[in-house]
């Protein structure tokens, strides 16, 4: 399975390959123009939020090919339309289950149920997980359960979004997303896989396969850790 891994550095650890240091630098720069965009009052939070969104999807792939490394590109080809078919989910999880809600803080919105911002939010973590990962499958879907529980903890504090309805929560967070989430990951890792090198009209196909696989897992956890009572009757 081609891998979208970080190079290996040389016998020195200091200074950074330039494409490394370079892919850093795109994620703490959306890391501090979120947190900025975070603080503003609304409806100036969610045009900013939405305008680090586009930055950050303009940027990666602008950055990725200057310092020469296609298969980041490539990574990133396949991880925005999953991004955009995740408002699927969402808004299934939002406008059908009742166990997500996202407060109107400004900015478009579909249905006038999720910000269209979330329509790329998924690129950062799940291309973060994959190129911790190295693309294998297993290792991503651990980085990403790790890197989704961070945004789970932290979206209720911002109002990017939050768990409702009867769930089981720990910490504010809703425990039949994990597993969702790492599901995700896996897939997203496999998908990228299997697409290398094809033409986009299948690359699109997969990322709707995947967003689907993961509606599926989201239903089927949410039915075992909230619904399903376990019992065995005779």
């Amino acid at each position: 399975m081609p891998s979208v891994a970080l190079p290996r550095q040389r016998s020195s650890s200091w200074p950074l390959p330039r494409d490394v240091r370079a892919i850093v630098l795109v994620h703490v720069g959306l890391l501090v123009a979120g947190a900025v965009a975070l603080l503003l009052p609304t409806p100036a939070q969610g045009w900013a939020v939405l305008a680090c969104v586009v930055g950050y999807n303009v940027a990666l792939p602008l950055v990725a090919r200057a310092v020469g490394r296609a298969d980041w590109v490539a990574a990133w080809a396949f991880l925005l339309p999953v991004s955009v078919f995740q408002v699927l989910p969402d808004w299934v999880l939002a406008g059908l289950v009742g166990t997500l809600a996202f407060p109107d803080v400004g900015g478009p919105r579909v249905d006038d149920v999720i910000p269209v911002a979330m329509a790329g939010m998924w690129v950062a973590p799940l291309f973060a997980a994959l190129l911790l990962g190295g693309g294998r499958p297993g290792r991503t879907a651990a980085l990403a359960a790790g890197i989704f529980l961070g945004t789970e903890l932290l979206a209720p504090v911002v109002d990017l979004w939050e768990p409702t309805g009867d769930t089981t929560r720990v910490l504010g967070v809703a425990l039949y997303v994990l597993p969702a989430e790492a599901a995700l990951g896996w897939a997203a890792a496999v998908g990228l896989g299997l697409v290398r090198g094809r033409t986009a009209g299948v690359r699109v196909g997969a990322a709707l396969a995947v967003s689907t696989f993961y509606l599926g897992a989201l239903v089927l956890s949410h039915f075992l850790v909230d619904v399903a009572g376990w019992r065995i009757t005779a």
